[in-house]
């Protein structure tokens, strides 16, 4: 069986209905297989310029020729992006931060690396899985058995992101290995998405055969219920060769 993929993609971001700026940048390098969201930190100090630093700096990154090369670039360059942010921070006593998720595709293969809360479905045979888990004050608390999950849904503390880039001096990104599956559809968004759509209409919408289309109904559908917040994603396609 072959282990070469092709994939289809596209990335769209609004600012919403309620804010004046567009604190999330993404980024479609369907050409190396790198997709990135960025949410820029609500109620920080320049978070449009802290997903902008990331984006900006992952979209000339030189992929390297195997996969173990693609993901320590990749980590390094955020990394860096984390220090200059942090130093800035300190320089003028001012928080500039940033969640980001991110896919990169080489080979049979697929890493998703991620801080904060944004997020990484899979749509893979008909069955949704968020493939990240939300670095949040609330999944502690979940993870802890201090809440449910039920109990969690419009707790005060659901928007209290626990770790982003830009924040503290050292970043923990966290990743997950997967192996790609013809027909496998993948969706990175911002927050604003998952506060307005349920788990069985992002499936529902990523079933699509077109990405493009894909995300424009995604998008679409959250401007429809109010987009709160600042709304992106990256609709991946993957098929096999």
């Amino acid at each position: 069986m072959t282990d070469s993929f092709r994939w289809q993609s596209s990335a769209l971001t609004d600012v919403g209905k309620v804010r004046k700026l567009n604190e999330d940048s993404i980024l479609d390098r369907g050409d190396v297989g790198l997709w990135v969201v960025a949410d820029g930190m609500g109620g920080h100090s320049a978070g449009d310029l802290a997903s902008q630093l990331i984006v900006n700096s992952l979209a000339k990154l030189d992929t390297g020729s195997t996969l173990p090369d693609f993901v320590e670039s990749v980590e390094v360059a955020v990394q860096d992006v984390n220090d200059r942010l942090f130093a800035v921070a300190n320089a003028h006593n001012q928080t500039s931060g940033s969640t980001v998720v991110m896919l990169l595709t080489h080979g049979r293969h697929a890493v998703v690396i991620w801080a904060g809360d944004s997020r990484c479905y899979l749509l893979r045979k008909g069955h949704l899985r968020q493939v990240t888990t939300d670095h949040t004050q609330i999944e502690l608390f979940i993870a802890k058995g201090l809440l449910t999950r039920a109990e969690a849904a419009g707790h005060p503390s659901g928007n209290m992101v626990t770790r982003a880039v830009g924040v503290t001096d050292s970043l923990l990104l966290e990743m997950d290995l997967l192996e790609l599956e013809d027909g496998d559809r993948f969706l990175l968004c911002s927050d604003g998405l998952d506060k307005h759509l349920k788990d069985e209409e992002i499936a529902q919408h990523l079933a699509g055969e077109d990405p493009q289309a894909v995300a424009r109904v995604l998008i679409d559908q959250t401007l429809a219920r109010g987009a709160m917040d600042n709304v992106s994603v990256c609709v991946v396609k993957v098929t096999q060769n």
